[in-house]
């Protein structure tokens, strides 16, 4: 474009420059740093590793658990063994065998184990039979990741002795177990009553509503009330998820 001119009085000629507006200038440079910027992501681009096995991860080492087995679980132990002994083996790629000297099951790791997370899920398999499980239900701690154990004591949620206690185990039980059996079916988890032991097997949400459901129950509040509570809960859950 041409510059504007002007003439004064005088006869003198002024010359009007065109002045470059800033924000031209910040486009401009804009656009000319993206076109650099492929040149320069391309240079920086991030390095392909090829995926570590699970031998490798842990440094070639062996890894070892122990889970100690109490006198009175060495028959179902025993009879169940190869119901065990197969999945360990043959799905998590681990070694395993009944130490008879120091009464535990021992699983290690070996070359052939390829999931890191192969050991921990087979302890924990091998835990839930220990406590009392049925091993279809203790299976399904290798087959689900969202699955836990919990275990708590009948004493911690309120200091009972003598026949107050055994009436509070009645209470969670129930005729024929059916009170049990109510829970495990509503929250959908599995229920293991030992002594004053309670075990817990299921996800994280429906723990929590079979542990508030027997907590009520310790306490003294009545099934009829408790079984309207975890329905109420259970539908709620439903309708969210």
């Amino acid at each position: 474009m041409e510059p504007l001119s002007d003439t004064d009085c005088a006869g003198s000629t002024h010359t009007f420059e065109e002045v470059k507006s800033k924000r031209s200038q910040k486009r401009k440079r804009a656009a000319a740093d993206a076109e650099m910027q492929p040149e320069e992501t391309a240079a920086a681009k991030r390095p392909q590793f090829p995926a570590l096995s699970g031998d490798q991860l842990a440094g070639g080492e062996v890894e070892m658990r122990r889970v100690p087995v109490p006198a009175h679980r060495y028959s179902p132990l025993k009879e169940n063994w190869m119901k065990i002994f197969t999945p360990i083996v043959e799905h998590l790629q681990l070694q395993v065998r009944f130490n008879l000297k120091t009464r535990n099951v021992e699983i290690k790791t070996c070359r052939e184990t390829s999931d890191i997370g192969a050991l921990t899920r087979a302890a924990d398999f091998v835990k839930a039979f220990v406590l009392g499980f049925q091993v279809e239900d203790a299976l399904a701690l290798i087959r689900l990741d969202e699955l836990f154990l919990e275990t708590f004591d009948i004493t911690d949620v309120k200091p009972l002795k003598g026949d107050h206690l055994s009436r509070a185990i009645g209470r969670i039980a129930g005729k024929g177990g059916k009170t049990k059996f109510t829970i495990e079916n509503v929250t959908k988890t599995r229920i293991v009553l030992a002594d004053t032991k309670v075990h817990i097997l299921g996800s994280f949400q429906n723990i929590k509503m079979a542990r508030t459901a027997i907590c009520n129950l310790i306490l003294g509040s009545p099934p009829s009330k408790v079984y309207g509570n975890i329905r109420a809960v259970a539908s709620r859950a439903a309708e969210r998820f």
